[in-house]
Formats: C-alpha cells, structure tokens, sequence
C-alpha cells in the first residue's frame, strides 16, 4: 500500500464527470516519464517483499478468534517505537510498517531495499522474523500478527470483530455481512469501496462453491444469508439470484481487500530488461499462486478452492452491465471480459521470442491513448498495454489534486495503474525518485512462517537472473495462463491438477540434458559438478545478482519475430519445478544452474539449499500447501460435523495452531521441514 493523500474524495457522482480529465493527464504523465527515464540503464539489482499480517484477538475463555480493529494506534504506536530504533536485524535499516484495506491489517517492508548478493539473500527471513516480532512486541497480551490469506469467519452471523459492530449501518459497501468499521478509516477506503459498487450499478458478487462434506446440505442454500433485511436498496439482490445455489455468497470489497498476501518487486537494469523480466514471469504467476495456497474457508464455510485470487477479483469487479456483456453496448465504451483484478493481458517484450501469437486474449484498449503514446516515442506493444489498462475509471479522486503539474507529478498516472490489479504490474520511475523500472510479482498467498515467504522470496529473485543469464524462454499463449490461473484455484491443485508451461525453453544450440534418475541437490555440490568444460557458455561472476547480464539471445534484431512453435503441454506442479524426462529441467533445475554461476563459497550457496528445498517438496507433494493442511486440521478437529461449517472453536484452535507452528512449538513434519526453527528461538534479533 502506498501513501495516502490527504484531501477531500469526490463520490462517485462527482468523481466520474472528471475520468476523462484524469485518464489524459495521467497519460500526459506517463508521457512525462517515459521521455525522462526511456534511455536510463545501468541500475543493479534491488528487491524487496511486502508481508501482510491480520491481527488477531484471542478470547481464551470463550475460546474464540476475532479480528483486531485496531491497526491506526497499532501503527501509530509502531511508527513511534520504528523512528527511536537505531536500526535492524544486523545493521539493516529499521523496517517499515503501512496501513492495509482491513482495519485488521499490517503491511511490513524491509526498511531499505535488498541487494542482489547471496548475503543479502540470506538475511531475508531474519528481516522478517524480526518485523514480526517488532508488531508482537507492541499489540495486547491477547494480540497476534498472524500471516493467514483469508480469516474463516470473516462476515459469519454474530461477533468476529473486537470489538464488535453491526453490518446493518454498511453505508459503504451495503453489504449483509461486513460493518465498514472494518475498514481503514482513512478517506480513500471507503470511498473505494462505495466507488465500486455505485459504478457497478450494484453490490459486488463473489460466490465461490461450497465444498461438499458427508453432512453438507444437498443442493446447499445457505441460511445465515439475511433474506429479509429492507435497510437498503440492494437488500434483496442476494435472493433475487445474486447468490448461487451450491456456493458460498459474498457481496462487499472487504471479503477480497482483506485478504493478505506476498508480494516482491525488483529493479530492472533498464526499461528492456524489466519487460524481458514481467514477460517471463507471467508464466510463472499461477503456478506460484497453485504452489503457495492457503486460503480454503470462507465466511465461515468450507469452500471448494484453495485460493484467493477469484474473490479478490469479484469484489473489486466495478465494470457495469454493459461492460460485462450482459447489456448491448449504449453508454459504456467498451465491453470488457475482466474484473480490474486479474491475470496479465498482455505481454511486452520487445525480444524476438515474444511473438504476437501468444498475446491472443481479447482485451480491449483505448486506441486514441495508444495513438497518442506512439506519436510521442513509445513503441506499440507497450503503447497497447497502458492503452489497455486506461480503459478504467479512476475511482478516487481528490478535489485538492484534480489539477497536477504533469511534468513532476504522477498522481494521476498513478490513479488508475495502481487499481489495475494484476498478477504482474510493469512500474516506471516515478519523477523525480532514484528508482528505475520495477516489476512487481503479485501472485503468491502469504504463508503461515516467514521462513517460507523468504524462502518463496528468494526463489522467484534467482529465478529471475537465471531467466536473464540463460535467455530462458517461457512464452505460452495468455489465453493458456488465464487456463492455469482457475486451474490454481481448485482444491489441492499442486498435487492433483496439470498446468499448461513450456517444455522448451533454452535458447537454440544451447539445450541441456537432464538425467531423470538423478533428483535435483540444491545446490549442486563441487565434487558432483558434471559441466566444467561448458563454462565458457556460462562464466562464473561474483555473487552479486544484480549487474546488467543479459543473454545475448535477448539482444537480436527485435524486427524478426522467432515463429512460434507449439512446444508448450501441461504437466504437474512437481514437473514444472523438479523436472521432467530428459529435455525440460524445471524451474529448480535453472535456479540450481544459475548458483552454480555465482563466484562465492558453497557455505554460502549451501545455505540457500533449505529455503530451495521447501520449494521443492512442496512442489513434489512431500510437503502440504497451507491450504491443504488448514483442510487436514479442521477434518481432524473433534467439533466438526463434516457439514462444511468453521464454527467459533474450530476457528480459534486453528489460529492457535497456525501461532504454535510459526513459534515452532507445534510440529508438522508434513508441512514444515523437520529442521524448521519457530521465531521462539529465533525472533530475528528484535530488541
């Protein structure tokens, strides 16, 4: 989350009469920057994660969890202990903690941004080990920062705040189950909130299936739905077939803007590499999301998917009738076939592999915006991607910034890239800062220890040089990612479910063979090296990541498109990141390839292997995804009744258990490695 203005928000009445003003200034803007920064290059490497927290009041007594509303004097608070700190973990700078949609939520960054050494790479987890040990130190005695994606009994009939207050005054949202106190109080919350559902023409609709138990009620109409309340206009959208049969229903921004997740961004070394960088990962985004969910009780409810991402996109979904292709365009500019909250619908390389064929969804853009950003020096391909994301509205406008200096400001710019959420975002320097172009990896659930977000952290950072230093090549079809991304949703889809990724993806001339009989060793260890003699392909350099090492494959004649061969199929989690036959590596494979590259001692390099590992065994299924286990646990549990329902007990001792784990007070060898230490032995050196 970034800063927040301070300023007046217009409702949507107001707001929407000056779209057009926002979206040609904010384009004036990006114009601004793309002529300052176009040219630059040389920056290193940076990095740095976001780590979401809820924060959870435990009521031993009554033996119930609820959800803290607390976070503006848990901030306030923070914020003051942070300016008299003198520093880190290890002389790193103080962390730094940001206000989240959710009135229970935390958001944390490290204080400055990582390098690209090995050292740096191993100080992650201690960074935020220490950050949540930071936020523990200052909350009640019944208070925890606990990194869970969903809360089970979010908008449940009766109390799951602390304090407690009724959704019937929503005046925001209008939602049955959600008060807007659970929203951040600051101004632009609920104004977004009320922004969406007034330009939508209704209440958002999120259902998402039940998961259907022994005793689940067949067909399952869901009784805790208020079916009579006549407090506002929408009232009855949820009986007149909002709400689906078979699913759980809900209809408020919350359910999604309360969700917590991981997320990194890296420094590109120019404008070219972080394009090369956003295009490959794409790929990359929905086996993450599959590899890393947590996320499978809903309202109180078993659901029938494992992630967050189609909540998310449902309640931040604002395109009205027309724009959903329910009503014969009159008034809307364009039909358009997603929420604002999606997957990537273009890619922007312009490297020879990325031929046009893979960008086949049909996503529709402002070709007068595209026009204009081409006759002001942008090349088409990107031209078509801002064209594309500026076919939305702006949603919150502050009457004190409707008028900004285009030249150093990018507020505007700012407005409607920021609110389209996808599961990549490409980020130009903002004016006048010392950052260069960034990409933004937005996938990927939050887990329940930060030895397995550093340890997801770290891998997606090296496979991102080990794209660039082998010129990797993952293209597929977008309409083929978009397949994977409800694919990545089902239940226990990284052991169960095949994904469509490329078979194919070295360079011509330059593929390797893989010995199936022999398991990936991360890192490989001297004495087992088989390559010497093919260094000279791939020369060691110094264990920092973060120079400007591009492959040369990326740097052809960009007017010859390579033909597109069909060398993509689907294949298991655990070939997609173990290997598979004697062709395709695995993810694993070129990351271990890539350490084996890096001039620094293999102590260092072995260090890397237990955060590489868990990658690994949660891709091979040795290890549960979050999700998988949270499922185990509540079957087990002795108050269930097999009738897909979280009722208060069992909600309360799976928030303890998730504390217990990341204490490491509660083993779970079939979801943490054996050796995982809890931050009751390790808090990260927080003072």
């Amino acid at each position: 989350m970034g800063l927040l203005a301070l300023g007046t928000p217009l409702t949507w009445e107001k707001a929407s009469k000056y779209s057009d003003h926002v979206r040609a200034h904010g384009i004036s803007q990006l114009i601004s920057i793309w002529n300052r920064y176009k040219d630059r290059s040389g920056d290193k490497l940076l990095w740095g994660d976001e780590i979401e927290y809820m924060v959870i009041s435990f009521f031993d007594e009554e033996k119930d969890a609820r959800l803290s509303l607390r976070q503006t004097e848990i901030l306030s608070k923070l914020a003051n202990i942070c300016s008299e700190l003198p520093c880190g973990p290890k002389n790193a700078p103080v962390p730094v903690f940001h206000p989240e949609y959710g009135r229970f939520m935390l958001e944390s960054t490290p204080g400055a941004p990582y390098n690209g050494s090995v050292n740096d790479l191993l100080s992650v987890e201690r960074n935020m080990r220490f950050r949540r040990a930071l936020a523990k130190k200052h909350l009640k005695p019944n208070e925890l920062p606990v990194t869970v994606t969903s809360f089970p009994r979010l908008g449940v009939p009766g109390v799951f705040t602390d304090p407690y207050f009724d959704p019937a005054d929503a005046q925001a949202s209008h939602s049955l189950f959600l008060p807007d106190e659970i929203t951040n109080p600051h101004a632009r919350f609920p104004t977004l909130t009320a922004n969406i559902r007034k330009r939508r023409g209704s209440k958002v609709a999120i259902n998402l299936p039940i998961y259907f138990d022994t005793n689940t009620p067949r067909p399952f109409v869901d009784p805790t739905i208020p079916r009579n309340r006549g407090i506002f206009s929408e009232d009855n959208e949820a009986q007149d077939g909002a709400a689906l049969v078979d699913h759980i229903y809900m209809d408020a921004m919350g359910f999604g803007m309360g969700c917590c997740c991981l997320q990194i961004t890296f420094q590109a070394c120019s404008v070219a590499e972080a394009r090369r960088v956003y295009d490959a990962l794409v790929p990359v985004s929905s086996v993450m999301l599959a590899l890393t969910a947590a996320s499978p009780f809903w309202r109180g409810y078993v659901a029938d998917v494992d992630c967050r991402w189609n909540v998310i996109s449902g309640a931040v979904d604002d395109r009205n009738e027309e724009e959903r292709s329910l009503k014969p365009l009159t008034e809307a500019r364009f039909q358009i076939p997603k929420s604002r909250y999606s997957s990537v619908d273009h890619y922007i390389s312009l490297d020879a592999l990325n031929s046009p064929d893979y960008n086949d969804l049909n996503s529709p853009y402002d070709k007068d915006i595209q026009a204009r950003l081409i006759e002001n020096g942008m090349d088409e391909l990107l031209a078509k991607h801002f064209a594309h994301l500026f076919i939305r509205d702006p949603l919150v406008i502050f009457s004190e910034t409707i008028d900004q200096d285009d030249a150093n400001m990018s507020d505007h710019f700012e407005n409607i890239q920021s609110t389209n959420w996808q599961t990549l975002r490409f980020k130009p320097p903002p004016p006048g800062s010392q950052m260069g172009w960034r990409v933004e990896f937005r996938s990927m659930e939050v887990q329940l220890t930060d030895f397995e977000n550093a340890a997801f952290s770290i891998f997606i950072v090296l496979l991102s040089r080990a794209i660039l230093t082998f010129g990797l090549n993952f293209y597929i079809p977008l309409s083929k990612v978009d397949e994977n991304m409800e694919r990545a949703q089902k239940r226990d889809a990284s052991r169960k479910t095949k994904f469509w990724f490329r078979s194919s993806i070295y360079p011509p001339g330059e593929e390797r063979l893989r010995d199936p009989s022999v398991e990936i060793d991360l890192p490989t260890p001297p004495s087992e090296r088989t390559d010497e003699g093919d260094l000279a392909v791939r020369p060691r350099h110094k264990g920092d990541c973060g120079g400007c090492r591009t492959h040369s494959i990326f740097l052809g004649d960009v007017t010859e498109k390579l033909p597109p061969v069909v060398e993509y199929e689907e294949m298991t989690i655990d070939e997609i990141f173990n290997g598979k036959g004697s062709d395709f590596p695995g993810l694993l494979g070129v990351v271990n390839e890539y350490l084996r590259t890096l001039d620094v001692e293999y102590a260092k390099k072995l260090a890397l292997r237990k955060y590489l590992n868990l990658v690994k065994q949660r891709a091979n299924g040795t290890l549960l995804t979050a999700a998988t286990w949270m499922r185990q646990f509540v079957d087990k549990h002795p108050s269930y009744r097999y009738d897909s329902v979280i009722n208060e007990e069992i909600n309360y001792d799976l928030m303890q258990a998730v504390d217990a784990i990341e204490k490491g007070h509660l083993r779970v060898p079939n979801l943490l490695p054996e050796d995982y230490v809890g931050s009751a032995t390790d808090d990260g050196g927080c003072p």
